[in-house]
């Protein structure tokens, strides 16, 4: 039994079998997905050791896999490699430096796709921030948390009544929707510094990927 699984997800049976043969000999298991959703299936079926994805793919694009992949904090530990032609299909979706995947272009020889899957597998131990969950959705994109996102959470807090509370109530004026206006400060001064945070950790990660792609060449 294969003890490590490399999935690759593309709609050419070319660059399935091309990636297979250029692999060097190894202990491991190649697992093939012709379109994004057979892809998805096997991400949440098997346990990976790498996922190389093509950017467009019938039934659930690259972009869609990409985003279901980031939204768990468990799938997206696994090192990734995303391909395509065209790096500019890439770049309007996720922004450079790609802090925590590596991308291929096609074509693609045998030393760039090594090359690749080792940046990808030295990318995916970088530290990452934590996701910060907004009902069931996701409030982390690119390592920033939206702002909207979290004001969202903020209205959605509960609210305890005044009886249960009357020191409280009585020092604070509750707004239409049942919230302090001392609480909404409060939060707001929180969401600002999270902010600062988040973006001061997105700097030093871009410092770190800078500095290991510098040491690579």
């Amino acid at each position: 039994m294969a003890s490590n699984k490399i999935l690759v997800i593309d709609d050419t049976t070319v660059v399935r079998v091309k990636v297979r043969e250029m692999l060097p000999p190894g202990n491991f298991e190649v697992l093939e997905a012709k379109d994004g959703l057979e892809g998805l299936n096997f991400i949440l079926q098997e346990k990976l050791s790498l996922i190389m994805l093509d950017f467009l793919l019938p039934k659930m694009s690259g972009w869609e896999v990409f985003q279901k992949v980031q939204a768990d904090l468990e799938l997206r530990k696994i090192p990734l490699v995303i391909m395509s032609g065209r790096k500019e299909e890439v770049t309007e979706k996720i922004t450079e430096p790609f802090e925590y995947f590596e991308f291929l272009g096609k074509p693609f020889d045998q030393k760039q796709l090594i090359n690749a899957i080792k940046l990808a597998m030295t990318k995916a131990k970088l530290p990452r921030p934590e996701l910060v969950a907004v009902g069931a959705g996701v409030a982390v994109k690119n390592s920033t948390v939206a702002t909207s996102s979290v004001a969202t959470a903020t209205l959605a807090t509960p609210t305890v009544a005044s009886s249960a509370m009357p020191t409280a109530a009585s020092n604070a004026t509750p707004t239409a929707g049942g919230v302090s206006e001392a609480e909404i400060n409060a939060l707001n001064e929180k969401i600002a510094k999270m902010q600062a945070e988040i973006d001061g950790l997105k700097k030093q990660l871009t410092q770190v990927v800078t500095f290991i792609k510098q040491k690579i060449k």
